[in-house]
């Protein structure tokens, strides 16, 4: 094996990531070092490498939606060996001594590490992980296929969970999560509305592709009140507006990590038992539950793959809403 590799690596926020050669990581007691044949391209990467997550790892390697094959494994590690294919979350490892770790809430650890923040990540050649905190991946999907599911798909199956039994249910922002939470729900038989930035007529047909009952701008009431919504864009003013198509009872998810401020809003919108809340990180059950039920369904991961020197052009693509479903870096 090679005693260096390839890596994209953030230098300072708000920079392009520079092409570094850098030594292949070692792993310690614990963690597998994977050969990396695929990272998702994901919307936190972008909330991260514009400076809008505070005080990363610097200078990091971005990605936390990694598929590779385990090449060594450091001592104590027994749940993967060599030539084993694994994926990676954002979820890196939690202390297990807080309160929330105790109460099975790690996704709330007080003292967590997230992958490609607080550890490098996957958009390199080569990059390593707590075994524990690694999922098995199922071979109905190919790597890059795979790699969106460990964050886009567990995020939004979360959303989707926080939902309730919402029978219909409104999707806000159609990108790498909603396409895929979408394909759960509508297998769920729920009744799901798709809403895009206004005038995007190509996302509105994706969406249908998808089994969508609907799909419309934004900026447009639904054709009947919601039980739930999602909110996935990174934009507060939808907030108030999912409020307005929610019916009494219902609740408002907002399922990303970053928002623009919520603008102030009547209490009349939120009257009515309606609730607004938010989900933060995954647990290793959501992903266990999500991957074998992403499997059985089957969920479609739509890709754009970009090989990993062109990661820049990727992140761009996500900034600017040009990839239909998921960018993934092609690392190996």
């Amino acid at each position: 094996m090679a005693a260096t590799m390839r890596a994209m690596v953030l230098e300072a926020p708000g920079a392009p990531l520079q092409t570094r050669t850098l030594p292949i990581p070692q792993p310690r007691p614990g963690e597998v070092l994977l050969r990396v044949h695929a990272c998702g391209v994901c919307r936190t990467d972008l909330h991260v490498a514009d400076g809008e997550l505070p005080h990363p790892k610097l200078p990091l390697v971005l990605g936390h939606e990694i598929v590779g094959h385990v090449v060594a494994a450091g001592s104590g590690v027994t749940r993967f060996k060599p030539g084993d294919r694994v994926g990676v979350p954002w979820l890196g490892h939690t202390c297990g001594a807080c309160d929330y770790c105790r109460m099975q809430r790690e996704n709330l650890c007080d003292a967590p590490q997230f992958t490609g923040y607080d550890r490098d990540g996957g958009y390199a050649e080569y990059a390593v992980a707590d075994a524990n905190y690694a999922f098995a991946l199922p071979s109905a999907f190919d790597d890059a296929h795979a790699a969106p599911l460990l964050c886009a798909g567990l995020i939004g199956y979360r959303a989707l969970r926080l939902a309730g039994d919402a029978k219909r249910l409104g999707i806000y922002g159609f990108g790498a999560a909603a396409h895929l939470v979408a394909q759960v729900a509508v297998w769920q038989e729920r009744e799901v509305c798709a809403f895009t930035k206004a005038g995007d007529v190509e996302g509105q047909a994706f969406a249908y592709s998808l089994g969508c009952a609907w799909a419309g701008d934004s900026t447009q009431p639904p054709p009947r009140p919601l039980d739930a919504a999602l909110i996935f864009a990174p934009v507060g003013s939808l907030v108030p507006a999912a409020l307005r198509a929610v019916r009494k009872g219902g609740t408002v998810v907002c399922a990303g990590i970053h928002m623009s401020e919520i603008p102030a809003f009547a209490y009349e919108i939120l009257w009515g038992e309606r609730v607004v809340r938010s989900v933060a990180n995954l647990t290793r059950a959501d992903g266990e539950e999500f991957l074998a039920l992403a499997a059985r369904i089957p969920v479609r991961t739509h890709v754009e793959i970009f090989d990993l020197q062109r990661a820049n052009e990727a992140l761009d693509a996500v900034r600017r809403g040009r990839v239909q479903g998921a960018a993934v870096l092609r690392c190996a």
